[in-house]
């Protein structure tokens, strides 16, 4: 498996990023083959994480595109800042 976190700054209204995130965001994912789990995640201060997880690699390249595309079109203005990507294999799952 692979994961990816995307650690976003800035946001500027938490509550609509997570409505349109999981309105708009979560079913564009769920068709991205390899698809295991996302959670977008309020840590407050204007931070927002994201994680997702794929069964491969290709699924998790995949996510990054297509979250990258989402963000443009339809939250740039609530979250103004380029989010931090990390990613690669799961070695331990619980």
């Amino acid at each position: 498996m692979y994961a990816v976190v995307r650690r976003y700054e800035g946001v500027t209204d938490p509550a609509e990023a997570g409505r349109l995130v999981d309105e708009g965001f979560v079913p564009i994912l769920r068709q991205v083959p390899g698809f295991v789990a996302y959670y977008w995640v309020d840590a407050g201060d204007g931070v927002m994480l994201s994680t997702s997880v794929y069964e491969d690699r290709a699924g998790a390249e995949e996510s990054v595109e297509r979250a990258a595309d989402f963000v443009r079109d339809h939250l740039a203005s609530l979250l103004p800042n380029s989010p931090q990507v990390t990613s690669g294999q799961v070695v331990a799952a619980g």
